[in-house]
């Protein structure tokens, strides 16, 4: 690992070791390190739009809507390529969050998202997307079927 020595003004250390404290890191070396990955994590995300993701896209939605319910069903077939899975949690008598995993090329992933979070009717519409890299496994890593497969790696 690289030491390294930055400069700050005594406001910004105040604020840093606030949020390392509140956010659970044991250093503030762990909160940069992980204020960097996910400053890459975007940046590799808006330059490669093309390269494979995954993500998890989060939404609440009143389920006696039931247009609604079913446009969001319909989107999700539409796009089965890229739902993996998805998760329902009934929070009242009238509200519903779903959480949906997608993997997938990252625009298509992120336009589909978009899609989801942008019907009428859905609330609190976040994704997360975490770009991946495409790798050959090792030689000889072939699950004892002779076939040779690829892994997908967090980018950072």
């Amino acid at each position: 690992m690289e030491r390294i020595t930055i400069s700050i003004e005594t406001e910004l250390a105040t604020i840093l070791d606030q949020l390392t404290e509140k956010n659970g890191y044991t250093s503030r070396s762990e909160a940069i390190r992980d204020l960097i990955r996910g400053w890459h994590s975007q940046e590799t995300l808006r330059q490669n739009e093309s390269e494979h993701c995954i993500a998890h896209l989060g939404y609440v939605y009143n389920h006696h809507d039931r247009t609604m319910a079913e446009r969001i069903a319909n989107l999700q077939h539409d796009h089965h390529d890229l739902t993996v899975s998805s998760m329902h949690l009934h929070l009242d008598h009238d509200n519903c969050l779903e959480v949906a995993f997608l993997k997938g090329k990252t625009k298509e992933v992120r336009q589909f998202a978009h899609r989801i979070v942008a019907q009428t009717g859905v609330r609190h519409g976040s994704v997360q997307i975490v770009p991946l890299t495409l790798e050959k496994a090792a030689k000889g890593h072939d699950h004892g079927d002779g076939v040779h497969h690829f892994h997908l790696q967090p980018a950072s």
